[in-house]
């Protein structure tokens, strides 16, 4: 079976590692060695990689796709569910519901496996210390410079989604409390049980992604917005990323305790360094203990069945 994710490219068109796709790399031969291997005749998709008609054309020659614990697109929903597809369990009801899966097919996202791989320091110890930020993986090529001055001033820890995964989990495990852009910061936050806080600083922050991950686990998405920074991409004349952009601002300028009317569609770094220092004092999410140990039993369980099917040794 081959482990297929999306891979991420940077602004020249290079290949680059994120966080999200990198943990695919990293957890799934670790949770089963003998599952994998390059005989593409069976592909593994797991965690991250959106169900969309792009997937079903780029696995199209694979005999069969297994699907465990990733999730629908809500820009490019998936016309039908390939007959050579095997779906073990999606991200969350949400999924579920555009693909047309019984209830019990939503779980939660696989990254909450990271719990089986990666102690949980201590909370109470004195091995957690401090803010950490964690963009997503387009605003950290797009303005990781900036945000690591916006961090120093703010007093926050900065924690590029681009570094290895050991490296990522380590600063993660060691934080007091996670502000996380990146979906699968919030994710691996969750499963080290590190509280953590939703931001946006754009449109391109995938709402249907985090609203599915935070209906399995029973928790309430609102993101904390901010302006975009001057350095990110520009809208290049698309009418609907301009409007969704202008919708960001709008919500940004308008919703919760710290509006940025005041800024425009962009903020300097010293403006956003002093939003970003005031939403870090503000109440951490992290999932229930009692439903977080049931999601976690229960992707165990889908993932144990997947390998004694699938597993080289089960058929040998």
């Amino acid at each position: 079976m081959k482990l297929f994710h999306d891979q991420q490219t940077d602004q020249t068109g290079n290949l680059e590692p994120s966080f999200g796709h990198s943990l695919n790399r990293w957890m799934w031969p670790r949770l089963a060695p003998e599952l994998f291997d390059q005989d593409g005749s069976t592909v593994f998709v797991g965690t991250g990689t959106l169900l969309d008609d792009q997937l079903a054309a780029t696995v199209a020659n694979a005999k069969k796709v297994i699907i465990f614990s990733t999730g629908a697109s809500s820009a490019q929903p998936l016309r039908r569910i390939p007959e050579n597809w095997d779906i073990y369990c999606v991200r969350g009801p949400l999924s579920a519901r555009q693909l047309d899966l019984p209830e019990s097919m939503a779980i939660a996202d696989g990254g909450l496996l990271i719990a089986q791989l990666f102690e949980a320091a201590d909370s109470f110890s004195n091995k957690r210390q401090g803010c950490s930020f964690m963009p997503h993986i387009y605003h950290a090529d797009e303005a990781d410079d900036s945000w690591k001055r916006i961090c120093q001033l703010a007093n926050i820890r900065y924690i590029d989604p681009r570094w290895p995964v050991e490296k990522v989990l380590t600063a993660i495990n060691s934080s007091e409390r996670l502000m996380a852009e990146a979906i699968h910061g919030a994710i691996a936050a969750d499963a080290l049980r590190v509280p953590w806080i939703p931001i946006a600083t754009s449109s391109r922050i995938y709402r249907f992604k985090w609203q599915d991950w935070c209906d399995s686990m029973n928790l309430f998405y609102h993101p904390y917005r901010l302006p975009s920074l001057k350095s990110y991409k520009p809208w290049n004349g698309n009418l609907r990323t301009g409007g969704l952009a202008i919708k960001h601002w709008i919500g940004a300028a308008l919703e919760g305790p710290f509006s940025t009317h005041q800024y425009g569609l962009f903020a300097d770094e010293c403006a956003i360094a002093e939003r970003l220092a005031n939403i870090a004092k503000q109440a951490p999410t992290l999932s229930h203990p009692i439903v977080f140990e049931r999601k976690l039993d229960q992707l165990q369980i889908r993932f144990s069945k997947l390998c004694h099917q699938h597993s080289r040794l089960a058929v040998m």
